[in-house]
């Protein structure tokens, strides 16, 4: 039958099954994803740092997992919960199981439970602080760890994340476009590969890099990446932002493009506030209306902190994009500075390519600049 497993909610709700991964335990807020497929690109994204995520769909794992598919180098996610692991796994690219993967790299999981119902608890009620265990069984126990554990809101999750010094991605691949500084805040591959993809020299940078240390890359942009948690303790990197789009070392100001944790300190650098989100975005289907345009994306989302618009009703700021599901903030640009950002992950990684445009209107910033 299996290792028992238990995964506790701070209030009192406990789900009973069976253990795959790492065996031990877990703390963190847990969310759900509402994606169908991508569970390796979900596991290894930085931005769930701090958070135990459940799939929606009820089975996972039947394609295994492979070298090429991960958005870090190793799982971020503090746990893991299914309705069902796929015993077999069944891709020509597979190289082991989910769970040999999330065994070989300590990340506890459980399975066997009823992830709908926990769905809709956690639509009901909110994300909640939890404890996934299978070392401690006992409900009362469990409660209490649950109640105990740290919470999101007010810590500083992108320095757990990000890199320590500059590097570049994928040198050895010949580039002819123009060099962008990346904000690592916990930055998701996908977002490396694109532009590479359109020809840019790509350098990632440490989340605590000061604006002259970006400028003395000498890029013709910078990217501000995704990342964990709650933005408004990141205060560095605000700062960071906030001299890059308004007061630039030397004066030349850059294009700026912010994605998720990138558009949230792009909000508070321009003035703004954000808030905590009832239960997040998270997953591959989530629609967003383009406001100029009227268009509708599908877009891939993963973030349960949102900026607050009524904050940033401001003549030189423009409200871009707004989310359908409940009429939150998406996107904005400054009508002034080279400077725009979205809450959604262009990039995907995985899920539909609707918003991969973002990024040639990023490029086309560049070259525009320059010339």
């Amino acid at each position: 039958m299996g290792i028992p497993a238990v995964l506790a909610l701070e209030d009192g709700h406990l789900y009973r099954g069976t253990a795959f991964g790492a065996i031990g335990e877990c703390f963190g807020e847990v969310v759900f994803n509402t994606s169908m497929t991508g569970y390796q690109e979900v596991v290894t994204d930085p931005s769930y740092r701090g958070q135990i995520v459940a799939m929606t769909y009820p089975l996972i794992g039947n394609y295994g997992v492979n070298e090429e598919d991960v958005e870090s180098h190793r799982p971020w996610v503090e746990g893991f919960v299914v309705r069902e692991l796929s015993r077999i796994t069944s891709n020509w690219r597979s190289r082991k199981s989910l769970g040999q993967y999330l065994e070989e790299n300590g990340v506890p999981g459980i399975e066997g439970i009823d992830t709908r119902a926990l769905t809709k608890h956690l639509r009901t009620v909110g994300a909640m602080r939890a404890v996934l265990s299978s070392t401690d069984t006992d409900a009362d126990s469990l409660i209490a760890k649950a109640r105990a554990a740290p919470s999101l809101v007010g810590r500083d999750l992108v320095a757990e994340v990000s890199c320590d010094k500059p590097w570049e991605w994928k040198p050895e691949l010949a580039t002819t476009g123009p060099k962008v500084c990346v904000m690592d805040y916990g930055v998701k591959y996908g977002i490396l590969r694109r532009l590479k993809a359109l020809g840019c020299r790509v350098v990632v940078m440490p989340a605590r890099s000061t604006a002259e240390e970006v400028m003395a890359q000498a890029p013709r942009g910078v990217l501000l990446s995704n990342g964990p948690g709650d933005p408004e303790p990141v205060t560095y990197a605000v700062e960071t932002v906030r001299r890059l789009i308004e007061d630039p070392p030397g004066g030349r100001r850059l294009p700026v493009f912010g994605i998720c944790q990138g558009h949230h300190f792009i909000t508070l650098a321009l003035g703004g506030k954000t808030r905590k989100l009832k239960f997040g975005h998270h997953g591959a289907n989530h629609p967003v209306r383009d406001e100029k345009t009227g268009q509708v994306a599908i877009t891939v989302q993963n973030h349960g902190f949102v900026g607050d618009m009524e904050t940033l009703r401001r003549d030189d700021v423009e409200i871009t994009h707004i989310n359908l599901n409940d009429m939150t903030l998406e996107g904005l640009r400054h009508r002034k500075w080279p400077v725009f950002a979205v809450q959604f992950h262009p990039e995907a990684s995985p899920g539909p390519h609707d918003a991969h445009y973002l990024f040639r209107t990023f490029l086309d910033m560049m070259q525009g600049a320059h010339a």
